[in-house]
C-alpha cells in the first residue's frame, strides 16, 4: 500500500479489523517501528478526534508528529497548473508538497469539501496535488468526498460488539442546522458494502448520495420501516448531492429517539448535535456506541500507519 486515500484500499477488510483489534490489546509493540520517522499532520479544517487519535497513533508507533494549521498557520495554496499566481495564493502545491516530504516521511491531509462546486470538490484538489507532488506517502484524514479512517474505525466497532454473522445495519440522515458534507456517509456505504450484512440506507427524499457510490444498496424512505429489527443504527447529516451542498429538509421527526431505536446499538462519527440529531436518552444509554467509536479511531490509524511504515522498509 503506497497511500491510505480510500477505504477501498484496504484489501481484506475482515484482516484489517483483526489486526487492529489485536494492536488495540498492545498498542506499543510496534513502537520500534516508527524510530526517527516523522508524520507531519496538515488541516486545512477544524479536528478533534482525528487530530488526537492520529497524534496518539503515531506515538504509539514511536513517531515524530508535526503538526501545521493551515487555516491560520501556513501560506494560502494555488492547485491550478499554468495560474498566474496575482491574486491570494501565495505557494504553489508544487512547491509545498515537494517541501513537506524532505521533513516528513508520511503525510496526512484534511481537507473538507466546499459544498459550492460539484465538480471541484470531486476532484479533490488538496490531498490529490499532495498525492500527485509529494514523494512519500499520503493518508486521508477526510477529504472533499471521503473519510476512509473513520469508516475503518466503524468496521472495527462494528466487529467489536456483534455476535451475528450477518446483522442489520441502517445508515440514517438525520436534521442539522447547516449544510455538512458527503464524506462520512460516502466511505460508511464503502466498507459496508465489503462486508457481510443486512445494510439499508434511510434519508428523505432528495437527499440519495451519489449512485456512483451507493450503487445498488436499498433505500428505504421511511425510516421507522428501516429501523425494524436493526442491530446497528448509524446516523449522520448530509446535505442533498443532486441539488449539491443544499439544506432540503430539516424535519426534527427524523431526530434518532429512544423509542425509534428500540434495541439497536446506536453510532455516530462525532461531533453530535445533541437532541438535534439525536436526544440525550439515547447518547447517555447503554446503546450508545460513540466513545467507543473516538477510542478506536486510534488503532484504525495506528494500522493504516504500520503497514505504511513497513512498506518504507
Amino acid at each position: 500500500m503506497k497511500h491510505f486515500l480510500s477505504i477501498n484500499d484496504i484489501d481484506a477488510l475482515p484482516n484489517w479489523v483483526n489486526e487492529a483489534r489485536l494492536l488495540k490489546k498492545n498498542p506499543h509493540e510496534f513502537k520500534a517501528l516508527g524510530a526517527d520517522k516523522t508524520i507531519g499532520l496538515l488541516f486545512f479544517n477544524n479536528s478533534l478526534r482525528t487530530r488526537l487519535s492520529t497524534q496518539k497513533a503515531a506515538m504509539n508507533l514511536g513517531m515524530e508528529v508535526m503538526v501545521m494549521n493551515f487555516g491560520n498557520e501556513g501560506w494560502a495554496l494555488e492547485y491550478g497548473d499554468g495560474t498566474l499566481m496575482d491574486q491570494g495564493a501565495s505557494e504553489h502545491i508544487k512547491e509545498a508538497a515537494q517541501v513537506v516530504s524532505q521533513y516528513c516521511d508520511i503525510i496526512a491531509i484534511r481537507a473538507f469539501a466546499s459544498l459550492n462546486d460539484k465538480a471541484e470538490d470531486e476532484a479533490e484538489v488538496v490531498l490529490n496535488g499532495f498525492k500527485k507532488y509529494a514523494t512519500v506517502p499520503i493518508v486521508n484524514m477526510e477529504s472533499s468526498v471521503g473519510h476512509p479512517l473513520q469508516a475503518f474505525t466503524d468496521a472495527i466497532t462494528l466487529a467489536e460488539n456483534t455476535t451475528k454473522a450477518k446483522p442489520k445495519v441502517v445508515l440514517s440522515w438525520a436534521p442539522h442546522p447547516k449544510a455538512l458534507p458527503h464524506a462520512v456517509a460516502n466511505s460508511f456505504v464503502q466498507m459496508m458494502q465489503l462486508q457481510e450484512a443486512d445494510f439499508v440506507i434511510t434519508h428523505p427524499k432528495g437527499y440519495e448520495l451519489d449512485p456512483d457510490i451507493t450503487k445498488d444498496i436499498p433505500v428505504e424512505y421511511d425510516q421507522q420501516k428501516a429501523f425494524k429489527n436493526a442491530d446497528f443504527v448509524y446516523v449522520k447529516n448530509w446535505s442533498s448531492y443532486s441539488n449539491y451542498g443544499m439544506v432540503l429538509n430539516q424535519d426534527p421527526q427524523w431526530m434518532i429517539t429512544k423509542e425509534k431505536l428500540g434495541d439497536a446499538k446506536f453510532m455516530h462519527c462525532l461531533p453530535v448535535r445533541r437532541n438535534v440529531i439525536v436526544e440525550d436518552a439515547v447518547l447517555d444509554s447503554g446503546q450508545s456506541l460513540v466513545i467507543e467509536q473516538a477510542n478506536n479511531r486510534t488503532y484504525a490509524a495506528q494500522l493504516v500507519l504500520k503497514k505504511l511504515l513497513e512498506n518504507l522498509k
